[in-house]
């Protein structure tokens, strides 16, 4: 590091840890990695107790921390049980909990619904109002988070300064450069779909009746019935911890009902021998580095391929903004949470699978990478393979999906065409 970071006229690298921690809060880009106690109010407590708080003032400060950001009546729940999003709830409550000075968050909505989305803005708006924290924010929803800014800085791809300021100006000096960066827009409309959807075709999976629960007694899916074909674009949305992501794992085989049934041709996809599935189908997790498992960008994305298949690594990974001779050599564990979020689709898309379930396909991602996930998904559409993305990004939803499943609870409440769902 060079250069010099200060809190408070002291030099960030001066201060002890302990110290340090007692003035400002982080939340990072992977919530799940700062979630340290097997449940909820515990995990909010963690932090509390560390900077010695009496214990009557945290019985009271959880359950308000928690009810900040929509978990109320979850603090017995296992914070490994949560969904993607409610773990991000989770890791904001764990952090405002001591109401620190400066607070930095880092991609803190990425996995929230849009309800949970609007909730936390208006609670950093609630912030700023009373000056009592600063807020360094993260954030590719410049929409929500542009009218919170005193100040904007915006970063090109090397996270180079392209300018600082008020925001106005920011906007009015600097928009040509910022949109050639790949940086959204606060007034930047979706698109909507650009052609026509097209006839499915064949059936390729089919849920009859299922049920799911990690907790028997508790399940998470409940009586699901659908059918997708070849070339449907479907979208599956619903508020954190509908079952979305569950769902998914279902209908590719990666979990296997407890109840009724999910066919892949004449049987279950669960059942399959993985070499066979992974032709069929492919995952991508909500958190990429849970599927990576070599320790190179190249070897990773080139794994298990034949040799046929190899011949679209290069291609394709320049299409994803991570051309080989420049990631090629690195740790997927080094990569930014874009960059991974981004190899992670390509380790799925380069086997071309008949059926592509995407689980927050578009999180971390810039305008470039949106753009570039949407053309080379409408390739594969074109070539018969259906798409299933679980997402809270209304704008990718305008983009691809033709088809949207409403789930809650565990249940699906509309199933439609994207004009008529709502």
């Amino acid at each position: 590091m060079s250069g010099s970071v200060r809190l408070d006229g002291s030099e960030i690298r001066s201060i002890a840890p302990p110290a340090l921690a007692s003035r400002v809060g982080i939340v990072f880009q992977d919530p799940a990695s700062q979630l340290v106690m097997e449940r909820v109010e515990d995990d909010v407590a963690f932090g509390l107790e560390n900077r010695g708080w009496p214990r009557e003032r945290m019985r009271a400060r959880v359950p308000e921390s928690l009810a900040e950001v929509g978990l109320a009546g979850l603090e017995l729940r296992r914070s490994t049980r949560l969904s993607g999003g409610q773990q991000q709830r989770l890791a904001l409550a764990g952090v405002l909990a001591p109401r620190p000075r400066v607070l930095v968050l880092d991609e803190p909505t990425a996995n929230l619904d849009p309800d949970g989305a609007t909730t936390f803005f208006a609670r950093l708006a609630a912030l700023r109002s009373s000056r009592s924290t600063t807020i360094v924010l993260v954030e590719h929803r410049v929409d929500a988070a542009w009218p919170l800014a005193d100040l904007v800085l915006a970063l090109d791809g090397d996270g180079s300064p392209i300018d600082l300021g008020a925001p106005g100006d920011v906007l009015s000096r600097s928009r040509t450069r910022m949109t050639e960066a790949g940086i959204w827009m606060p007034d930047e409309p979706a698109r909507g779909r650009r052609t026509d959807p097209g006839t499915p075709g064949e059936t390729l999976v089919e849920a009859v009746g299922v049920e799911f629960g990690y907790d028997r007694r508790s399940p998470v899916v409940h009586d699901v019935d659908l059918a997708l074909a070849a070339g449907e674009r479907v979208a599956l949305v619903g508020p954190n911890g509908s079952g979305k992501s569950t769902l998914g794992r279902l209908l590719v085989g990666l979990l296997a009902p407890q109840r009724g049934r999910v066919l892949m041709g004449s049987g279950s996809p669960s059942r399959l021998p993985a070499a066979e599935l992974a032709r069929r189908a492919g995952y991508v997790f909500q958190e990429p580095e849970r599927q990576f498992l070599a320790d190179r960008v190249t070897d990773e994305v080139a794994l298990g391929l034949r040799a046929g298949e190899l011949a679209r690594v290069a291609d394709l990974m320049d299409r994803l903004r991570l051309p080989l001779d420049k990631f090629g050599d690195r740790s997927p564990y080094r990569l930014s949470g874009g960059e991974q979020r981004r190899l992670s689709l390509a380790c799925v898309l380069v086997r071309r699978p008949a059926l592509l379930v995407l689980d927050e396909p578009t999180f971390g991602q810039d305008r470039l990478g949106h753009e570039a996930l949407v053309a080379i998904l409408d390739e594969r559409l074109a070539a018969g393979t259906c798409v299933v993305a679980a997402t809270h990004d209304e704008r990718f939803v305008a983009d691809v999906a033709d088809r949207v499943i409403a789930l809650d609870r565990g249940r699906v409440i509309r199933d439609g065409p994207l004009q008529t769902a709502g």
